[in-house]
């Protein structure tokens, strides 16, 4: 089964970006659909980028929509998550998560159920 690890997050001020990182075990990358949640204090996880395992498709929320910009690259096994004019809002530890589709598969998956493997996530921090 693959495992996931998150890097790249940290403590900014609003405005700053950050990229962050999720490198996976597996060496069949390229046949999984990835994600991007996060989970503030009190909060729900909640869904906040997604690429099709053919990197064709993309999803996010309006709450990041303009802002986050997810990719992948499949050659080192990685998917990133680009983060610009973060705001305190965005304050939450992000997680990085991953479901088997098929390499062809242009299909985007925006729900947690859909999921199988969770990386143990990185801390994002953003002050005002």
């Amino acid at each position: 089964q693959v495992q996931l690890v998150e890097s790249g997050g940290g403590l900014v001020q609003a405005g700053a970006s950050l990229k962050l990182s999720c490198a996976a075990s597996e060496r069949t990358f390229s046949n999984y659909a990835m994600g991007w949640f996060r989970q503030a204090p009190g909060k729900d996880r909640e869904f906040v980028a997604s690429i099709s395992a053919s990197g064709g498709r993309t999803n996010y929320p309006d709450s990041v929509k303009g802002r986050f910009t997810i990719s992948r690259d499949n050659a080192k096994n990685t998917v990133f998550l680009l983060m610009n004019s973060l705001n305190p809002e965005d304050t939450a530890v992000y997680y990085c998560a991953a479901r088997i589709a098929g390499y062809t598969s242009n299909y985007a998956y925006t729900q947690e159920h859909d999921y199988r493997t969770w990386g143990r996530g990185t801390q994002v921090t953003v002050s005002s």
